[in-house]
């Protein structure tokens, strides 16, 4: 047994790399992985700069590759993230800033969702908190009726965010309302 483990370590070690092509849903990104074979390079995580694509909104999208049924190998999304630079430069003299962090349920999985919003002034902790609650049940009642999937798309498309925040402008306007994260939660295995 230990014998045939040592020819299969030889045998890895001796082969030859190459770039195997990564198909995406949700962009039209080229990703190319460097590997021995496809099926070493099933569950590898892939990280996404999409800055240039969304002119300016710095997001990171985290891929993982799965096996597809011809062979080839496919990324699903994971994790979205905005940049803490890109909110770093939205920030002012004057402004309040609302955040929060909660879990959602989509059709299909569920996620982690960390919203954040800038006021054009400063606003007391009322209106702050019921700025939050009104993101809270909008974003709950979004997701709960779309799979994982296109609940991505419309953050990385800025449609969710839009609707949003025409919702909140009712409450008190905003200079800034954007999904900080969105992250998928892994699913628990049980024994």
């Amino acid at each position: 047994m230990a014998e045939q483990e040592v020819i299969q370590a030889k045998a890895k070690k001796g082969m030859k790399k190459s770039f195997f092509e990564v198909r995406t849903a949700l962009t039209a990104t080229k990703i190319q992985l460097y590997g021995a074979s496809v099926d070493e390079l099933v569950g590898k995580v892939v990280k996404l700069d999409l800055t240039r694509s969304l002119k300016g909104k710095n997001f990171e999208l985290r891929l993982i590759t799965l096996k597809s049924s011809e062979g080839t190998l496919e990324a699903e999304p994971i994790g979205l993230e905005l940049a803490g630079s890109y909110i770093r430069r939205m920030m002012r003299l004057g402004i309040d800033y609302v955040e929060d962090s909660f879990k959602v349920e989509c059709k299909d999985a569920n996620a982690t969702v960390k919203p954040f919003m800038i006021t054009r002034n400063k606003v007391s902790r009322a209106v702050r908190n019921e700025l939050r609650n009104s993101t809270k049940k909008f974003v709950e009642s979004y997701a709960k009726t779309r799979p994982a999937k296109e609940v991505f798309t419309d953050v990385i498309t800025n449609k969710l965010q839009k609707e949003l925040f025409i919702k909140l402008k009712k409450i008190y306007p905003l200079a800034l309302c954007e999904i900080r994260v969105f992250n998928l939660v892994p699913e628990k295995k049980q024994f």
